[in-house]
C-alpha cells in the first residue's frame, strides 16, 4: 500500500552551503526528476534554509534513499521520515515550529505557494492534498490561537538584528537592500523600524524596487548601478532568488577601492548571492544564513512560552489527520471487498437467470426481484464487517485489517 514519506535537508543538520549543493535546479525541475521514479505523488519545499521532498510511493522511504544516492547527497545531512513522521513534521513546519526563527510567518506562505505549484503541475493526489491542506489549516490556527508569531521575527528581521549587533546604532547608517521580493520587503520594513539613516533598494525589476522604496521613503537604485552604490553603503543585505552569484569578489574589491570604513554584507539568499571569497577583501565582513542561527532576544523568549499551547493544537489536529488516513485505508479495503462481492453476485445472478430461463421466459419483474435479492444479500452480509473495518482502521488495528486482506486475497501492505 502506498504511503507518504519524506527526506529533509534543513538548517538543523546542514550548513547553508550544504543545503545549496544538495539539490540543483528549480522546484519544477526537481519535481520532474523525482517523479521519474516509482512515485505516485510528490511535492517539494525549497526555501532559504531547507529542501524537503515529499512522495507517495508503494516503496516508501526506499525510493528516497535511492534518490539521495543518485544525487550524491550525504546521508549525514538528511532526515528520512515515514508517513507518521512526515505528517507530524509538516504540521509543525506550517506552524513555524521547525523554522530557524521560531514562529516566523513566511514559511506558511512558502508552503502554500510550493504546494500550489506541485498541484498545478499535476504532481499531487488525495494523499498529499490532504496533508498539505491540513498543514496550512493548522498553521493558520496556531497563529490565530497562540502568540507564537507576535512581534516581527523572521530570517529578514534576524538579519537586521545581526547588523545592529555588529554595527551598533543604525540611525546614521546607509543601507542597500538587494531584492524587493517578499523577503526584501520584510528586511526593508525592519530596517526602517530601526530608524536607519538611509535606505536604498534595488531589484532586477526597477518598478518593483521603485514601489517598495516609495512606500518606505527610500531610494530605488537601477539594478545595473547596484555595484557602484555598494561603495556608498555601510550595510548591504542581499535576498534575491538568483540561481547564481550576483556579486563576485572583484565587484566587492572595486567597491572597497579607496574606502577606509568597514562594509558589512549579510547574504540571506539561497543559493547565495555573494561570492564566499568576498570575505577575504580587506574591510569587508560577510555573513550568511549560518550566522543567524543563534540570534535570540526577548521576542524569542516570549514565543518559546507559547510552545506548549502550539504543541497541543498540533497533537489534536494530528489525531484528526491520522484518523482521516485510517478511514481512507478502510474505505479502500472495503471498495476492493465490495468489488469482489459484486463480481460474485453478478456471476451467480446470471447463472440463476440462465437456469430459470430454460423453463420459461422471465419478465422484467422477475429479473428485478432476483437482482434486488442478490444485492440485498451482499449488503446484509457486509453490514457488520463494514462497520468493524472502519472501527479497526480508526483505532489502528492493523492485525484485523491484515487478516481481512489475507482472508479475501485483497493484497497485503507490501504488495
Amino acid at each position: 500500500m502506498s504511503e507518504i514519506s519524506s527526506m529533509l535537508v534543513t538548517h538543523r543538520k546542514a550548513s547553508i552551503g550544504e543545503i545549496e549543493s544538495a539539490w540543483h535546479g528549480d522546484v519544477e525541475a526537481l519535481l520532474s526528476w523525482v517523479c521519474q521514479e516509482q512515485v505516485e505523488e510528490c511535492a517539494v519545499l525549497k526555501t532559504c534554509n531547507r529542501v524537503e521532498i515529499y512522495v507517495v510511493s508503494p516503496r516508501g522511504e526506499k525510493v528516497l534513499f535511492e534518490l539521495a544516492k543518485k544525487a550524491r547527497v550525504s546521508s549525514r545531512i538528511i532526515d528520512f521520515q515515514n508517513q507518521e513522521e512526515s505528517l507530524q513534521h509538516l504540521l509543525r513546519l506550517a506552524s513555524g515550529m521547525e523554522s530557524m526563527i521560531l514562529g516566523e510567518d513566511q514559511i506558511l506562505g512558502q508552503i502554500k505557494e510550493l504546494y500550489s505549484l506541485a498541484k498545478k503541475a499535476g504532481r499531487t493526489g488525495w494523499m498529499l492534498d490532504t496533508a498539505f491542506k491540513k498543514a496550512i489549516q493548522v498553521g493558520k490556527r496556531v497563529r490565530r490561537e497562540t502568540s507564537i508569531n507576535e512581534r516581527s521575527v523572521s530570517v529578514g528581521s534576524a538579519a537586521v538584528d545581526l547588523a545592529e549587533e555588529i554595527l551598533g546604532d543604525l540611525s546614521t547608517r546607509s543601507v542597500l537592500v538587494i531584492g524587493a521580493g517578499e523577503t526584501g520587503e520584510l528586511i526593508s520594513r525592519a530596517l526602517v523600524a530601526k530608524g536607519i539613516g538611509s535606505l536604498m533598494v534595488t531589484n532586477r525589476s526597477f518598478g518593483t524596487a521603485l514601489s517598495l522604496a516609495a512606500s518606505l521613503g527610500g531610494t530605488a537604485i537601477p539594478y545595473q548601478e547596484m555595484r557602484e552604490q555598494i561603495g556608498t553603503a555601510d550595510l548591504v543585505i542581499s535576498a534575491t532568488s538568483a540561481p547564481h552569484y550576483i556579486l563576485l569578489r572583484d565587484d566587492i574589491e572595486s567597491a572597497m577601492n579607496g574606502r577606509e570604513s568597514k562594509l558589512l554584507i549579510i547574504d540571506i539568499a539561497n543559493p547565495r548571492d555573494v561570492d564566499e571569497a568576498a570575505r577575504d577583501v580587506p574591510g569587508v565582513e560577510l555573513h550568511n544564513i549560518d550566522s543567524l542561527r543563534h540570534i535570540s532576544d526577548s521576542n524569542m523568549r516570549m514565543r518559546m512560552a507559547e510552545l506548549d499551547l502550539a504543541e497541543a493544537i498540533i497533537n489534536e489536529e494530528m489525531a484528526l489527520l491520522r484518523a482521516k488516513y485510517k478511514r481512507r485505508e478502510a474505505e479502500d479495503l472495503l471498495a476492493r471487498l465490495y468489488c469482489q462481492a459484486q463480481s460474485v453476485k453478478e456471476q451467480e445472478y446470471q447463472k440463476a437467470m440462465n437456469k430459470l430461463s430454460a423453463y420459461h421466459t422471465l419478465g422484467e419483474i422477475e429479473q428485478k426481484v432476483l437482482m434486488d435479492m442478490s444485492h440485498s444479500i451482499v449488503n446484509k452480509i457486509f453490514a457488520v464487517p463494514t462497520k468493524e473495518l472502519r472501527r479497526a482502521a480508526e483505532q489502528g488495528d492493523e492485525e484485523l485489517l491484515r487478516s481481512v486482506r489475507q482472508l479475501f486475497s485483497l493484497g497485503d501492505d507490501d504488495t
